[in-house]
């Protein structure tokens, strides 16, 4: 993690959570992080168990240029990485282990800029983990990204996070040309064979 926005919405969602894998959506409050609000999310698995918008920031919404509520996550990546985005966001619910992305956006006029994307796991009262806490936030500041909409996120590079064990699990980087373009991505298997090599690890201990 890089940028500010990422870090202070980690370093929230972390002292929340405590010794519990998360926090419970409820203990999320607004107040304490009123200066991150317009950079949030909350994504929410449906009837339809596709990965949704509950909430998104006004930031977010003007960088898409549209309001995402209701939209799918998947919706806003690259073709060929649909599948294995959402399947990576109901991973980080299911086995309730941080994700950061870093990704590049691309707008209808062809300009790009690097992002930071992050997915936190909320617990529901009942038990297990029903929701999505997250951030984007753009690198660099680039006067365009307030005129021209993103069409699409492309996948650069992600990584697991766990300040339980002390270390983050790496994903190799790809570029986001070819992540672009390519049809039959093999991202979210990845991701789960990494997840599921964490976790056994973890238990090992």
């Amino acid at each position: 993690m890089r940028l500010r926005t990422t870090i202070d919405i980690f370093d929230y969602w972390n002292a929340l959570r405590g010794e519990q894998d998360a926090p419970l959506k409820s203990q999320i409050e607004p107040g304490a992080i009123r200066h991150l609000l317009s950079s949030l999310f909350i994504l929410e698995t449906e009837a339809d168990r596709h990965i949704r918008f509950r909430l998104a920031g006004t930031k977010i919404c003007d960088l898409f240029g549209r309001d995402l509520g209701g939209e799918r996550f998947a919706a806003l990546w690259a073709k060929g990485q649909h599948q294995d985005i959402e399947r990576t966001a109901a991973g980080v619910m299911d086995h309730a282990i941080p994700t950061l992305f870093n990704a590049t956006g691309y707008s209808t006029a062809g300009h790009h800029a690097a992002f930071e994307i992050i997915m936190m796991p909320l617990r529901s009262p009942e038990g297990g983990c029903s929701r999505l806490l997250g951030a984007i936030t753009p690198a660099v500041a680039a006067t365009w990204l307030e005129i021209v909409p993103l069409e699409l996120l492309a996948l650069d590079r992600s990584r697991l996070l766990n300040e339980t064990f002390g270390r983050t699990m790496p994903i190799e980087p790809r570029r986001p040309v070819a992540v672009a373009t390519e049809q039959h991505s093999t991202f979210g298997r990845t991701m789960l064979r990494a997840m599921s090599h964490f976790l056994n690890g973890a238990t090992a201990r």
